[in-house]
């Protein structure tokens, strides 16, 4: 038998021959080259446009979650309300009314849920609908929080999407080249060490580069670093997080909305952990 040397087999790895696997990867990068761009306009310019972004893709998102968990029977009508309420509480005023639009939803999926009489535990029902506003509708709201910040919020928040984005790719590319070790296998068998040290140190050298500049009137060397490592940790966990909830329902993916990239969740799974974990740690630094 000869042997594949190990470079070649690492090469085929990286660049798949198969048709689908090459297809998706097209595919990936094609919505990666059309929705990046727009994405950043949209940052770049805040305000109501980047609301509108957030909200087309949080209802997106949520309407994938719903329709994933739909054994556990959610009530979507509470859960978009909360999600609305939610995100415009967090755009034009402060988290306690965005607290008060999830307790809001919780109050009327509990009476929606009592006025159906459909079959089901109400406990998991309730649930699985107050889910969708707290993780969707806190987490992209979050975003809105950083670009809102006083001096630097369009460079807080384009820092983000920007490390987000490299720890994604950087992660993608290491598992399939240099790929050995299971990071996750009980939550995600896809995902390696190899690939998350990869992300992690395309990451944070993305976060240095983009506050390099105003090192001497925002953020310092050594707390740009920190603050690629906690979005480094914290875009994994959100990955994982999703890939938890993927596992427990028996899908691959949440949708087929962004071609290779799957369904709206599995892109924004990243962001709405590291949106909280970026503000506060900017928060405490300022």
């Amino acid at each position: 038998m000869i042997e594949t040397p190990q470079p070649a087999r690492a090469a085929a790895r990286a660049f798949p021959r198969t048709p689908a696997a090459a297809g998706n990867l097209w595919s990936r990068l094609l919505v990666a080259a059309a929705g990046l761009p727009l994405v950043i306009g949209l940052v770049w310019l805040g305000h109501w446009y980047l609301f509108a972004l957030v909200l087309v893709a949080g209802m997106i998102a949520l309407h994938e979650l719903y329709r994933m968990t739909r054994p556990l029977r959610p009530i979507a009508i509470a859960g978009h309300a909360g999600l609305v309420g939610v995100l415009v509480a967090l755009q034009v005023s402060t988290t306690t009314w965005a607290l008060g639009a999830l307790l809001a939803s919780l109050g009327l999926a509990f009476l929606l849920k009592g006025l159906s009489g459909t079959s089901g535990s109400a406990t998991v029902s309730v649930a699985t609908t107050l889910l969708g506003p707290a993780w969707i509708g806190f987490g992209l709201g979050f975003l809105l929080l950083l670009r809102a910040m006083h001096g630097h919020g369009r460079l807080a928040a384009l820092t983000l999407l920007l490390a987000v984005f490299a720890d994604d790719t950087f992660a993608y590319l290491g598992g399939r080249t240099l790929g050995r070790h299971k990071l996750a296998p009980a939550l995600s068998p896809g995902k390696t060490l190899e690939g998350f040290v990869a992300g992690t140190a395309a990451c944070v050298f993305v976060t240095f580069v983009a506050l390099y500049h105003d090192r001497h009137t925002y953020l310092s060397i050594g707390q740009s670093v920190l603050l690629g490592v906690v979005i480094a940790a914290a875009a994994p966990a959100g990955d994982l997080f999703e890939s938890l909830l993927k596992r427990d329902m028996g899908v691959k993916d949440t949708g087929q909305i962004l071609g290779g990239h799957g369904g709206m969740l599995d892109r924004l799974d990243a962001i709405l952990f590291a949106s909280v974990a970026a503000f506060y740690t900017i928060l405490a630094y300022t």
